[in-house]
């Protein structure tokens, strides 16, 4: 079956770069059961979980498909199923040196984060990491942004997870490749469908056009940036160290947290878990930005994308879906020194500000039983993607997970984090998910111009503690 990509989805996949992967990953800390010579209990293995993504990958049908370009690059790429799919391809075993440390994954998933998928293969990798102290295993996952939309398509993360150790049972897939199309039939193809879309085939003609086309449309762009930054500048984006341009190589950090706090301080001062989360988040970011040697006063602030509504933590402390996936714009108060008083800020500014937000619909996604937070972070991405890149500073996604414990293959998950990826111009991305009452930070980040990481992830906790302190007061 031959679709066209969306829009968005076609700039996703265009604006692929080996400085800018577009693709979201997912770390999932597993540990195995102990063996005791019965099915039911033997350990999560490469095999193991091979069988498992086959026989879940009917739900997610489109990680047996490619892209293709049209010839000339007439319309948008299409999806086609790879006569050529090879599972074995697309995930991968890795191991660390026993006993492996938590330092060595991470630098494991910078290095795998840094490398583009392979445009020529369905847009996805799964690497089962073995190797882990204390009897555990990894699982991370690597996914074109482009491939997930949260309605037509989840993240496979989303379906191999399970409630109970036993994996449910999936009806039999007898799936086969339909006939690649040739370039002729996607040209034609293309041709018949921007005959009914003129808007389209105006767009077309600007890039692959005469002489004139390309003048017109290179004036377009200048002119188009020139508002950019002229709006930028209107509603005063700081410069931040955090804006820059990227390099080919990922560093990659985590944080572990109680969900039980961020409650506790939300029933202390009437706001939102979200609330809480960016005044702890900026609270960190304060903290680096000094030990930079940054000059900052109380009015300074940071702008952030902040797409983290899928879901809303209600008064009774149950996760609900709302379903979409909705960005704003925040200014982070990284220049006022009261904690109390930040979060003050952030509060209003989350309540008034929701008229700069942009929405993405993710109707399968809330529907669906199990979600897994992979999916709302790819949403996450794609809403934040919507702004213009001056706009703003970086990126911050929150996407709630499963309170009670869940399996992949029979291995429980103890941890799961996002690796968000950088956009263009963007030094780092930060990711939260809560599962199981905690709250997992994946802070993913140019190797280049974030090589004090470490002091930003050791200042979330101090954060922490002075929200928690600011609650005895």
């Amino acid at each position: 079956m031959i679709t066209r990509l969306t829009p968005q989805d076609a700039s996703f996949y265009r604006l692929e770069s080996s400085s800018n992967p577009m693709h979201i990953g997912s770390l999932a800390v597993l540990r195995n059961p102990a063996p005791t010579g019965t099915s039911a209990n033997k350990p999560l293995d490469y095999d193991r979980l091979v069988d498992l993504v086959e026989a879940r990958l009917p739900l997610v049908p489109r990680y047996r498909r490619k892209v293709r370009e049209i010839p000339f690059t007439l319309g948008r790429p299409v999806w086609v199923d790879d006569p050529n799919f090879d599972i074995t391809y697309h995930i991968r075993r890795s191991a660390l040196p026993e006993p492996g440390t938590d330092a060595q994954l991470l630098d494991l998933v910078a290095r795998l984060s840094s490398h583009p998928l392979d445009q020529s293969r369905p847009l996805w990798e799964m690497y089962l990491v073995e190797g882990l102290s204390g009897g555990r295993c990894a699982i991370f996952t690597k996914t074109h942004s482009a491939l997930v939309d949260g309605d037509a398509a989840l993240e496979i993360g989303h379906v191999i997870l399970d409630t109970t150790a036993a994996p449910r049972e999936v009806a039999d897939d007898a799936w086969t490749a339909r006939r690649e199309p040739a370039d002729l039939e996607l040209l034609v193809g293309a041709l018949l469908h921007l005959a009914t879309e003129p808007r389209e085939a105006l767009d077309v003609m600007r890039r692959t056009g005469a002489e004139a086309f390309a003048f017109v449309d290179a004036t377009g762009k200048a002119v188009r940036k020139m508002v950019s930054l002229v709006r930028a500048a209107a509603i005063g984006v700081a410069d931040s160290p955090l804006n820059t341009r990227t390099s080919r190589t990922r560093r990659f950090e985590v944080v572990r947290t109680d969900l039980e706090d961020y409650r506790k301080i939300r029933r202390k001062f009437d706001c939102s878990i979200n609330d809480v989360i960016l005044a702890v988040v900026t609270g960190a970011l304060r903290t680096w930005l000094l030990s930079r040697g940054e000059v900052l006063t109380e009015s300074t602030s940071l702008r952030a994308v902040v797409p983290m509504s899928v879901y809303a933590d209600g008064a009774d402390g149950v996760l609900k879906p709302a379903g979409e996936v909705t960005s704003l714009l925040v200014d982070l108060p990284v220049g006022e020194p009261n904690p109390i008083m930040r979060l003050s800020h952030i509060k209003h500014a989350t309540e008034v500000h929701t008229k700069h937000r942009r929405g993405v619909r993710a109707r399968t996604l809330v529907h669906m039983a199990g979600f897994a937070p992979a999916s709302l972070h790819a949403m996450s991405v794609r809403a934040a993607s919507t702004f213009a890149e001056h706009t703003f500073n970086l990126v911050i996604t929150n996407a709630p997970g499963p309170q009670t414990p869940m399996f992949i293959g029979g291995a429980r998950m103890l941890e799961m984090y996002p690796v968000s990826p950088l956009l263009r111009f963007q030094a780092l991305s930060i990711g939260l998910t809560s599962y199981d009452g905690r709250v997992f930070y994946g802070l993913n980040a140019d190797r280049d111009a974030m090589a004090d990481i470490g002091v930003l992830t050791a200042s979330v906790h101090e954060s922490m503690e002075e929200m928690l302190g600011a609650c005895v007061q």
